[in-house]
C-alpha cells in the first residue's frame, strides 16, 4: 500500500513537472525521457557490460572495458572529496548541529577506503556498492536541489521519508551482494579484505540510518520539512 501510494505520487509529480518542459527539444536525441540516459550511464559504468553481480574479479588488463571501469572508480573516489563541501558549508553557515557523527563518519571513511580500492582493485564485485550509492546520491541531491529552490517548491518535498527508506534498502542490497561471496567456493576475487571492509561499514551505516529513522520518524525529533513548515533547515545523508 505504501509503495503503491509512493509510485502514484511520483508519477503524478513527474507528469506535473514534465508539463513545464521546453517543447523545442522534445524530439532531440535522448531528450524525450530521462530513462534512455539512465540506461546508457548504467551500461557505461561497466556493470551493464560483462558483470554478473556475483563473482566479478578485477580485470587488470589494458582493455577499453577494464580501463573504463578503472576511470569510473577514480571518478567516484574524486566525487567523495566534492561531497566534503557539505561540511564546509555547514561550518560557514554555523550549522554545527548538522555535523553529526553519521555525517563525519560517512564523509571520512568513504574517501579514505576508496583510495585503497582505486589503488589496488579498481573493478570487480567490490565496486557494486559504488554503483548503487551513486544512483541513490542522484536522488538525494535532487531532493536538496528542490529544497534549495525555496518555499515555492515545498509541495514537492513530501518524499523525504522515502529517501531515507531508499538509503536503508541500499545498505541491505549491498550487504546481500557482498555476503554471497562468503558462500562461494571458487570465487578468486583478488582482494577479499576489501569485501570485509565494505561489509563492516555497510552494516555500520545501516545501524546509523536505522537510528536516524527511529529518531526522525518514530520519535518525531526530526520531522519532514512539510510537517514543520520549514524548508531546508536540516540535512541528512
Amino acid at each position: 500500500m505504501v509503495f503503491s501510494d509512493f509510485t502514484s505520487r511520483t508519477v503524478s509529480l513527474y507528469d506535473n513537472w514534465i508539463k513545464d518542459a521546453d517543447p523545442r527539444v522534445e524530439d532531440w536525441l535522448l531528450m524525450s525521457s530521462p530513462l534512455p540516459q539512465t540506461i546508457i550511464l548504467f551500461v557505461m559504468s561497466g556493470w551493464g557490460t560483462g558483470y554478473s553481480f556475483r563473482c566479478d574479479i578485477v580485470d587488470y588488463s589494458w582493455s577499453p572495458t577494464a580501463l573504463r571501469m578503472a576511470r569510473t572508480c577514480w571518478l567516484y573516489y574524486i566525487s567523495k572529496f566534492i561531497e566534503l563541501l557539505d561540511t564546509i558549508f555547514f561550518v560557514l553557515r554555523k550549522k554545527n548541529s548538522q555535523v553529526t557523527f553519521l555525517h563525519v563518519f560517512h564523509h571520512t571513511v568513504m574517501p579514505w577506503t576508496w583510495w585503497f580500492g582505486v589503488k589496488f582493485a579498481a573493478g570487480g564485485l567490490g565496486t557494486f556498492h559504488a554503483l548503487l550509492n551513486t544512483a541513490v546520491h542522484v536522488v538525494m541531491y535532487s531532493y536538496y536541489g528542490l529544497c534549495a529552490l525555496g518555499p515555492a517548491f515545498q509541495k514537492y518535498l513530501w518524499w523525504k521519508k522515502y529517501m531515507t527508506s531508499l538509503q536503508l534498502v541500499q545498505f541491505i542490497i549491498v550487504t546481500i551482494h557482498i555476503g554471497q561471496f562468503f558462500f562461494m567456493e571458487d570465487c578468486k576475487y583478488q582482494f577479499p579484505v576489501f569485501l570485509y571492509i565494505i561489509m563492516i561499514y555497510t552494516c555500520i551505516f545501516l545501524l546509523l540510518f536505522l537510528h536516524f529513522w527511529y529518531c526522525a520518524y518514530t520519535k518525531g525529533q526530526r520531522l519532514p520539512k512539510s510537517a514543520k513548515n520549514e524548508i531546508c533547515k536540516y540535512k541528512d545523508h
